[in-house]
């Protein structure tokens, strides 16, 4: 075989400790580490996006912004990665286009050279904007495909290996320079990756890139499998930062290559010391680890397939309601909630739509009561589902609907009103960058309350 070095993504600084630390690392504990990442080699470094721009300012009372400029002056050889959710960008529903726009270019403008871009419903309409805007400042459009499962192994009438070749296809059409299978809830098995990765390999010209989570303890034989495949790029963390709801370590996939034709190079005891000093860094942020059980991988989601963040919330609203009790009977609810919704992938913000209305269903009777995101999702606004959404269930919701009992078929953007003038007239004064502007439109509440600490003002 000739020599064909696998590519790794680095996701320490942004998946790793969102997964693990509900995103809480501060910008101060990334930069004594920042130099020595840039020496690894690897492909890319993930620093920005997901869940950083929420928690940052309405956490951390860091600027968003800034992380991405700060790291800059250490990091110069390695590119910067962010995840962004198509028209949801970094918040939780669809944003009007020139919100879209404005916040993408600024996106470039402070040194994000690759965008990850997915939709919850794996519907690319949703990517179109965002695209336009990638492409036209030169950077790397890296087009992602939820994986979800309808059954234990990747098959059946709707995510089967003819839905995600389709979805590729689509993406290397619309100019995406690599394609990344996003395994959210750490569910593809081993030689689901496999095969997944050669039939890609052979759709496709450009290159694959394999995201898994650790949270069902098969993500380091689904990258191994993955590179017998083929892929080009896989995404690692260092090891105080991996395993559990996080990623496979990146420490023992080299050993494992070492000396294998996709052998990535990388100097194994420099990776060894920056993990050391990363458990350092990480005994301050170890209290917000998940330690109610002795196992570090949730085999229940080979069954129920709820991803990590999604059980939380699920924990979360049963608590309140004094009904935790009851959660065996929100798992069972969850499939047929999802099915009834046009079963869409559990991923951020569907993932939440789903979780809790099945929450609902079991408290107080099934779709006795209605969240305004299922309604949202069932008049089309955050695009077409997988599957159709049962005609009962979406005539309940529709009910009164402000926006109209008749769902939209288009592209949601298309129905949403510019938002970046009206913004800019109730922020006034306070918002003193177009930075400033963006995070009030993409958070309106929370987002004046950080400018308002920024600037002093209380």
């Amino acid at each position: 075989m000739e020599n064909n070095p696998v590519k790794i993504q680095d996701l320490t600084f942004r998946d790793g400790h969102q997964s693990l630390f509900a995103t809480r690392m501060r910008t101060e504990d990334m930069i004594p580490l920042a130099e020595d990442m840039d020496k690894v080699g690897f492909w890319a470094m993930e620093v920005w996006g997901g869940a950083t721009f929420d928690t940052m300012h309405r956490f951390l009372g860091e600027d968003p912004w800034e992380r991405v400029r700060t790291l800059k002056k250490y990091i110069k050889k390695t590119p910067f990665s962010m995840l962004l959710r198509g028209q949801n960008l970094v918040g939780y529903r669809n944003y009007a286009d020139d919100v879209v726009r404005a916040f993408v270019d600024k996106s470039c403008e402070v040194g994000i050279d690759i965008f990850r871009v997915f939709d919850a419903l794996n519907d690319l309409r949703n990517f179109e904007t965002s695209v336009e805007v990638i492409k036209k400042n030169g950077k790397h459009f890296q087009g992602a495909i939820c994986f979800s499962l309808t059954e234990r192994k990747m098959g059946g009438p709707v995510f089967n290996l003819q839905y995600y070749l389709d979805k590729a296809k689509a993406l290397e059409d619309m100019g995406a320079d690599s394609i990344c299978i996003k395994d959210m809830a750490g569910i593809i098995s081993p030689y689901d990756a496999y095969e997944l990765v050669r039939a890609l390999k052979e759709a496709v010209s450009v290159p694959i890139h394999l995201h898994t989570h650790y949270t069902s303890g098969m993500a380091s034989m689904c990258l191994l499998k993955g590179i017998e495949a083929g892929v080009d790029i896989i995404d690692t963390c260092l090891a105080p930062f991996a395993l559990r709801t996080s990623h496979a370590a990146v420490e023992p996939l080299v050993a494992t290559l070492q000396g294998t034709p996709r052998d990535p190079g990388f100097d194994l005891d420099h990776l060894l010391d920056m993990s050391d000093r990363l458990e350092e860094v990480g005994q301050k942020y170890k209290d917000l680890l998940d330690t109610t059980k002795l196992s570090v991988i949730d085999t229940g989601v080979l069954k129920h397939q709820v991803p990590g963040g999604m059980i939380s919330n699920l924990v979360n609203q049963l608590k309140e309601a004094n009904a935790l009790h009851r959660l065996d009977e929100v798992y069972a609810e969850v499939p047929k909630t999802r099915k009834d919704l046009g079963t869409p992938p559990l991923v951020t913000p569907t993932s939440q739509i789903v979780g809790v209305q099945a929450v609902l269903n079991v408290l107080f009777g099934r779709y006795k009561m209605i969240t305004n995101q299922v309604k949202d999702l069932c008049y089309g606004l955050y695009g077409k589902t997988p599957t159709e959404i049962d005609p009962e269930v979406r005539a309940k919701a529709l009910k009164g609907y402000s926006r109209g009992e008749t769902p939209i078929t288009g592209r949601p953007g298309d129905y949403l009103e510019p938002e970046l003038d009206k913004v800019r007239e109730e922020v006034g004064d306070l918002a003193k960058t177009e930075e400033d502007l963006l995070i009030c439109a993409i958070y309106p509440t929370t987002g004046k309350e950080f400018l308002k600490k920024k600037y002093g003002v209380e």
